[in-house]
């Protein structure tokens, strides 16, 4: 075959597989509502969360099935799972692992044992993760982060994918150690989980009190996931939407938007890693519709999920009421997205840039 081909053969194979993506995705919506009604939206930006190789927080009150649902999917997924439930008494060594001294019963020589905590899974539930210490917080961050575990000297990785999705409770603060905003940023979304409507919750109902119950089959294997993480970072993006990814999360920030809204009413804006989770989540999100092409309605449909906690208000707008969700609601409507003028404008900006700097030299 030609390189030619080649080209042609992996392309079509691509094609193909990105048109099973929508298939996939219906699949396994279907599968999880056998377990879990409604939250669509929810159980969205958890598998894009999944699929960009990310991890979640969730926030809601609790009886919401965040953990049926987090079970429910890895079971859907052929993967396993571990719940952590975080207290004030929990060590770094209870999720992490710890050594242990035991001795070989042929030579009777002692030895050290790592004993591997709950963390060594596919899919970890860290159940309220604002009740724990930040030194037990500190650990889960780094194992996120790092993929492994380090005890006594010795690296112990973490079979991917190695997906974490840490909840908290909003309406009781007492006694909590609240994640500091460098460890919010680590995660990908902030996902908001709301009360179910009416008919929802009567479904839930009747579905949850009777004998029988519902039972996913499994759609995904291991190996399938990382090969959809792995095209997600194939995904092609323009550059129109990389700019318009870009404009949004520089439009956060107080000291250089030119937003009114944005100076009266935040403190601290998003940094760069917003505008990566923009464009990782538009891509996944792309791809679980089977589709190649990211638009800007993409970004958009992942903002506020995105940037809610990556931003931070200040006393006015504390004082009106004013949360996160209503300043990117004004975001969204007020950041156009890039054309052609805007366009010539930044590269008039850049040719001047460049004679200032070769002045400056010269």
């Amino acid at each position: 075959m030609t390189s030619e081909q080649v080209k042609k053969s992996r392309k079509e194979r691509v094609q193909q597989f990105i048109d099973k993506m929508g298939s996939v995705r219906e699949k396994l919506l279907n599968e999880i509502k056998k377990v879990i009604v409604g939250q669509n939206k929810v159980l969205d930006q958890i598998l894009i969360t999944l699929f960009c190789q990310s991890h979640c927080l969730v926030v809601g009150v609790p009886g919401l099935a965040k953990t049926l649902m987090v079970r429910t999917l890895a079971q859907v997924m052929d993967l396993d799972f571990h719940r952590i439930q975080f207290t004030p008494d929990l060590m770094p060594s209870d999720i992490t692992g710890t050594e242990i001294l035991e001795i070989d019963p042929d030579t009777q020589e002692r030895r050290f044992k790592f004993n591997k905590g709950p963390v060594f899974t596919n899919i970890l539930l860290a159940d309220e993760i604002n009740r724990t210490p930040p030194k037990t917080q500190a650990a889960l961050l780094e194992c996120m982060q790092e993929y492994r575990v380090t005890a006594a000297g010795e690296s112990y990785p973490i079979q991917r994918p190695f997906f974490v999705l840490a909840t908290q409770n909003p309406i009781e603060q007492e006694g909590t150690y609240p994640l500091p905003e460098a460890q919010l940023d680590r995660f990908m979304l902030n996902i908001l989980i709301d009360y179910p409507s009416r008919d929802e919750e009567i479904d839930i109902l009747k579905a949850t009190t009777g004998v029988e119950q519902g039972q996913p089959n499994k759609v995904l294997k291991g190996e399938q996931i990382l090969k959809v993480q792995e095209l997600v970072r194939r995904v092609p993006v323009s550059d129109h939407v990389v700019q318009y990814a870009t404009d949004l999360a520089r439009a956060t920030r107080p000291e250089g938007s030119e937003l009114d809204f944005i100076q009266n009413y935040l403190e601290w804006g998003a940094g760069p890693r917003a505008g990566q989770y923009l464009l990782l989540g538009a891509k996944a999100r792309a791809l679980l519709n089977g589709r190649f092409n990211v638009s800007c309605s993409d970004v958009r449909s992942v903002a506020h999920p995105v940037i809610r906690h990556r931003i931070f208000t200040n006393f006015n707008a504390d004082s009106e009421g004013i949360e996160e969700d209503d300043v990117i609601d004004w975001l969204v409507d007020e950041v156009p997205e890039p054309d052609e003028r805007t366009y010539a404008k930044r590269a008039q900006k850049e040719k001047e840039a460049e004679k200032q700097t070769a002045a400056q030299e010269s």
